[in-house]
């Protein structure tokens, strides 16, 4: 799984994934070796994370990564990349998001995203999430990057399963990889 997705980082760098975990683990080792492959292979990786996961997922990259290396690794506070406005509110996210991006592309640096999204209720986002998830896969393609996003399996009611398989093209579950056959393409979002 580790191969193929790391190939299709190097033969397409337009690769807009969804992540569905399970198991705390084995999120933060999937986590760990999307940054530290990212700057092996030369990528700066935005990795937006909650701070008690991130500190952990520090602590291990510390091990694997150089004080240089760890230099290629942005972390970017899930809550504040969420809620900048107040309220998940997509345009505001999309604000920050480009504002992040931006050195990167003005100075045509490689970089990769993770973004973990959660919420204390997946109740709240649903009636906007697909709209945002559609923004985001464009915005996927026309900035060519990779961009994993993960959620939490459990906490993913079956709606918001259909709208996250229609917007993400590619799929990793419990360490599979695949092609999202309900993949809906929408070009020209933004």
């Amino acid at each position: 799984m580790k191969k193929e997705m790391n190939q299709l980082f190097k033969d397409q760098r337009s690769v807009h994934v969804l992540y569905s975990y399970n198991e705390v683990e084995k999120y933060i080792e999937q986590a760990v070796d999307f940054i530290e492959d990212g700057v092996i292979a030369g990528d700066y990786v935005i990795f937006i994370e909650n701070e008690p996961l991130f500190r952990s997922i520090h602590k291990k990259l510390k091990s694997r990564l150089t004080e240089d290396q760890m230099k290629f690794v942005h972390s970017v506070n899930n809550f504040d990349f969420y809620y900048s406005s107040g309220s998940y509110h997509p345009p505001a996210i999309l604000e920050y998001f480009n504002k992040t991006v931006q050195p990167y592309i003005e100075n045509a640096i490689p970089f990769r995203s993770w973004a973990h999204v959660e919420w204390a209720t997946m109740k709240d986002p649903l009636d906007i999430i697909e709209d945002f998830e559609r923004i985001v896969d464009e915005a996927v393609n026309s900035l060519s990057f990779p961009l994993i996003c993960a959620y939490e399996g459990a906490k993913m009611p079956d709606h918001l399963i259909k709208i996250l398989m229609e917007t993400h093209p590619y799929v990793l579950k419990d360490d599979k990889f695949t092609i999202s056959a309900e993949y809906l393409e929408t070009p020209g979002l933004i």
